[in-house]
């Protein structure tokens, strides 16, 4: 898969504005990645199952997690970033 391009939306702005600044910056360093290269192993990239089918997840270094969903644009697709937080935070 070859991401064109990252989209937030409201709800990913503002969990993202709520991390500490050395989360923050592992973060936008993941969304660099996936930019430049999807397959990247760092990323863990997989789809994920059940009541997030359809939904993607990243790793952002160590228990941070990013979940988008992909819409095609064009020729290109779109990561939709739906949230962002801890492996806890999001599946507890």
């Amino acid at each position: 898969m070859k991401i064109a391009l990252v989209r937030p939306t409201k709800t990913f702005e503002k969990q993202l504005g709520l991390l500490p600044d050395r989360k923050r910056s592992r973060v936008l360093e993941a969304l660099r990645l996936l930019l430049e290269n999807s397959n990247d192993r760092a990323l863990r990239l997989h789809e994920l199952k059940g009541q997030y089918e359809g939904t993607y997840s990243i790793s952002a270094g160590g228990d941070l997690r990013i979940h988008f969903r992909l819409t095609l644009v064009g020729d290109c697709e779109v990561a939709n970033l739906q949230d962002v937080g801890t492996h806890s935070q999001l599946y507890g």
